[in-house]
C-alpha cells in the first residue's frame, strides 16, 4: 500500500503497510473524515514522522490519543498549534520543565521545536473523533504504532522513552531498559500529577543521558 510518510520511516514501516488490518485502518479513517468531523487535519496524520525522521529519533514521548477538540490536534503529542491555549497536562508539562531545568515556560503549546531536535511525539492513536476521546483507538492503530516502537526499540540504541501513565507504560513494557533509558512516571494530567508527576525531572535526566552517549542534549 502506498502511505504518504515521511521516506525514512516509509523504509521501515512498509512492512506493516502492506498488512491486512492496515488497509483495513485506511479505509475505516478515510471513510471518518469523508463523514464526520475527525482531528487533525488529513495532513497533519502523520506530522509527528515528518518532523523527526527515523534517524533523528532521540527521546520518544508516548500520548495516548489527539486532542477532541476544534484547533488542538496538529499530530504532535501534547502539542497544540501557535496560539491554541495551552492544555492542562501540557501546563503541566511545562511547570516541570520550569522546575527541572529552570526554563521559563513558553506562551506557545506548539511543541515542534522539540520534535526538529529530534524527539519523536507518538499519539498511540493517530485520529480522533470530534469531543469523543479515544473513539479511534480500537481500529488498528494501537497495531501500527506498537509497530514504530518495536522498531525504533530494537533497531537503534540509547533512546530515552518517557512514558508517563501507565498506558504509556503499558505500551512501552517491552523495551530493553538495558539498551535505553525508559523514564517512567504519573500522567501529567491534573487528575495524577500529583502522583508522582512533580519532580520526576524527566528533561535533565534525558539530557544527561543522550550526553553520556555522546549526544547533544535536547533545548527544551
Amino acid at each position: 500500500m502506498e502511505v504518504n510518510i515521511e521516506r525514512s520511516w516509509k523504509e521501515q514501516l512498509q512492512p506493516e503497510f502492506d498488512k491486512p488490518y492496515f488497509a483495513e485502518l485506511v479505509r475505516f479513517v478515510k471513510q471518518e473524515y469523508a463523514s464526520k468531523k475527525v482531528y487533525p487535519p488529513g495532513s497533519k496524520i502523520f506530522n509527528a514522522f515528518e518532523k523527526t525522521p527515523f534517524d533523528k529519533v532521540k527521546v520518544v514521548i508516548i500520548g495516548q490519543d489527539p486532542y477532541h477538540e476544534p484547533g488542538q490536534a496538529h499530530g504532535l503529542s501534547f502539542s497544540v498549534p501557535d496560539g491554541v491555549p495551552l492544555p492542562p497536562s501540557l501546563q503541566n508539562i511545562y511547570t516541570e520543565l520550569q522546575s527541572d531545568l529552570g526554563i521559563t515556560p513558553p506562551a506557545s503549546g506548539n511543541l515542534e521545536r522539540w520534535a526538529e531536535q529530534g524527539v519523536l511525539l507518538l499519539n498511540a492513536t493517530l485520529t480522533v473523533r470530534t469531543h469523543a476521546a479515544n473513539s479511534h483507538q480500537q481500529y488498528g492503530w494501537s497495531t501500527f504504532t506498537d509497530a514504530v516502537i518495536h522498531q525504533l526499540a530494537e533497531k537503534k540504541e540509547h533512546l530515552v522513552f518517557i512514558l508517563w501513565g501507565s498506558f504509556a507504560q503499558q505500551k512501552g513494557a517491552f523495551i530493553d531498559p538495558n539498551k535505553h533509558l525508559v523514564l517512567k512516571s504519573a500522567h501529567p494530567s491534573p487528575l495524577s500529577v500529583y502522583r508522582g508527576f512533580w519532580g520526576s525531572k524527566p528533561f535533565s535526566k534525558a539530557d544527561n543521558y543522550l550526553m553520556q552517549h555522546g549526544q547533544l542534549p535536547i533545548s527544551w
